[in-house]
């Protein structure tokens, strides 16, 4: 018998060229801590279109010297356990792969991953719909907490791709820290953004004490903030110079398996929406990023291996 395998949709750089296959790679049993994953769903994000195009190998950020694997979320079953975790085979679960320089990701059909970065998910919630909810969830709660609580009286807040998958999360969640936000998104997007609590606005002005930068406008965003406010932002390799004394923060997500527990609780409960724009099977990634590189897609494309 050979060494088992799965699939899995890797870039691979040669030369300045860079492609995206789907390969087949030896099955890895999991260590101390660490589970391993059948995928059932992995969402497609804007970071994923980046990574592929050979953006982040361009700035340095990642040197894999084979391949380089696509996908930071997923939600699937655990088929396997390693010593040392309190988890069982059969139990469904999401979870996130964070960081760049990586030679694996969730676009593939196993994964391999530590214990402490998945969470349950609960009876009812659907994987497809779970596997929204790691990356968008986990980096909208994060910048929250870059956020902090609200001054006294409530601080204005805009928060820019109110719409979005990552800023659909921050509108709820900075309003639970005593925010008073503005929701920025195009004029077809009113329903949805004040459906979430938020006021707003398709034209936002200068002058708001923090601006939680979803949309990636970076140097128009920060131009929003009045002087000595707070920004946000999520793109920690580009962070805006900081201006007229504001303070200019950036999320860097990283996995957290027991606030993913809570986020996952509140989709299930109907609480916090599960926003599923198409679901495709993993051979058709490359349809997936064209759609999301055109943009207006506002829930998430969902890969099935």
């Amino acid at each position: 018998m050979g060494i088992p395998t799965f699939r899995a949709a890797v870039v691979r750089t040669l030369n300045d060229s860079v492609s995206v296959k789907v390969i087949d790679l030896p099955v890895r049993e999991p260590g101390p801590g660490e589970v391993r994953v059948e995928i059932a769903a992995a969402s497609v994000n804007p970071v994923d279109l980046a990574v592929a195009s050979g953006y982040f190998h361009s700035l340095g950020f990642i040197d894999q010297p084979e391949h380089t694997g696509l996908g930071w979320d997923f939600a699937g079953t655990i088929v396997a356990v390693g010593p040392d975790v309190g988890l069982t085979v059969g139990t469904p679960v999401a979870g996130l792969v964070g960081g760049l320089d990586r030679d694996f990701g969730t676009y593939a059909e196993q994964v391999v991953v530590p214990a402490a970065d998945i969470a349950v998910v609960p009876e009812g919630l659907d994987p497809v719909e779970a596997a929204t909810v790691p990356l968008n969830g986990l980096t909208a709660a994060q910048l929250v907490d870059l956020l902090g609580d609200a001054p006294a009286g409530g601080g204005r807040l805009l928060v820019t791709g109110a719409a979005g998958a990552v800023g659909g999360y921050v509108v709820p969640f900075a309003r639970e820290r005593g925010w008073r936000v503005t929701g920025l998104a195009r004029s077809w997007d009113e329903k949805f953004v004040r459906g979430l609590g938020a006021d707003f606005t398709d034209r936002a002005a200068h002058g708001w004490d923090a601006v939680a930068d979803a949309a990636a406008l970076q140097d128009q965003g920060l131009a929003l903030v009045r002087d000595g406010g707070l920004f946000v932002g999520v793109q920690p390799s580009a962070v805006p110079s900081s201006e007229r004394g504001i303070d200019v923060r950036a999320v860097s997500v990283r996995p957290d398996g027991t606030r993913l527990g809570e986020l996952l609780d509140r989709t299930a409960s109907g609480e916090l929406p599960a926003r599923v724009h198409a679901v495709l099977p993993l051979p058709r990634l490359a349809e997936a990023h064209r759609a999301m590189a055109e943009g207006g897609v506002r829930g998430r494309y969902v890969l099935k291996p």
